[in-house]
């Protein structure tokens, strides 16, 4: 995957908590469904434990912006998203939201540009406090995206995956999909949260669909200033998207990391092959109509 050199990067889309200890504001407030499910699998997978409620303030203030003066020093154009990593996330970021801008303008809608936060070993979110074993999610009840950029190593290290530029635009464009299912209502579907045709399941699926067709647009869709921040995307990173996405299904977690039994009722993202088929379907047809997992009974 290759960035147009001249593109500029937006850098109020993202948020570097990295400097300051991986805090991050947020008063009071429940979890959301989406913080739920969240929530459940972090408790279910990992044994870390989050408090039911709200949180407990600390770090910044509510409002205060984290200084991300680094960042912006070195991630400017197109250029520096081909020859840093960071700046490759920005750039990332700015396509998927293009985007999802266009689409929701298209149907008369108005897409609600967020930030994405970078943090490092733990963050404090209006949807409770959670460490880098959690991996990326989004928090629904301040809409917002959170990752450690080292989970990118752990998908080569810990999970077997190719990895590469096209992994990251899948995992990050999968969590943008959270943020459009929030601004839509599909969240609020959500009520039974593990087995093979949960709601959960088919929350995360239709996530992998939205990813993929953002991939499908990701050439073509403008940045800020008119041109594509992406100028290329070749069949192997398509393969390496693919093969990340086998090695998150829930199968293959169970499978080879969490014990060899596969129990089908503790599925909560959809299997290795679902996830699969799903992000296929929006990388070939480039439409998200098409991602409607929740009114389907094949969900692969």
């Amino acid at each position: 995957m290759q960035f147009n050199e001249g593109a500029e990067l937006d850098l109020s889309q993202v948020s570097d908590q990295r400097g300051v200890g991986g805090r991050v504001a947020g008063v009071g407030g429940g979890l959301g469904v989406v913080g739920l499910i969240v929530y459940f699998l972090i408790q279910q997978f990992t044994g870390i434990q989050l408090p039911a409620g709200g949180l407990e303030s600390g770090g910044l203030s509510p409002g205060a912006q984290v200084e991300s003066s680094q960042l912006a020093e070195k991630c400017k154009t197109g250029a520096d998203a081909n020859r840093d990593s960071d700046c490759r996330v920005v750039a990332t970021i700015n396509s998927i939201q293009a985007f999802w801008t266009d689409q929701f303008s298209r149907s008369g809608r108005s897409y609600v540009v967020t930030k994405t936060n970078f943090f490092r070993g733990s963050v404090n979110t209006r949807c409770g406090n959670a460490t880098s074993a959690v991996g990326p999610f989004y928090c629904p009840a301040d809409s917002q995206v959170y990752i450690d950029l080292d989970f990118f190593n752990e998908l080569r290290t810990k999970f077997g995956a190719t990895g590469g530029p096209f992994v990251e635009a899948y995992v990050l464009a999968h969590e943008y999909g959270h943020h459009v299912q929030n601004l839509l209502g599909t969240s609020d579907r959500v009520s039974s949260r593990t087995g093979p045709t949960s709601d959960s399941v088919r929350l995360e699926l239709q996530a992998d669909c939205y990813a993929g067709a953002w991939g499908k647009a990701a050439t073509t869709t403008p940045s800020a200033n008119g041109q594509p921040l992406i100028s290329n995307i070749t069949q192997e990173d398509v393969n390496a998207a693919l093969d990340a996405a086998s090695r998150i299904g829930d199968d293959f977690i169970q499978r080879e990391l969490g014990g060899g039994r596969v129990d089908t009722t503790k599925f909560s993202h959809g299997s290795s092959a679902q996830r699969q088929k799903w992000f296929t379907t929006g990388l070939q047809t480039g439409d998200p109509a098409r991602c409607n997992t929740f009114d389907t009974n094949n969900l692969g």
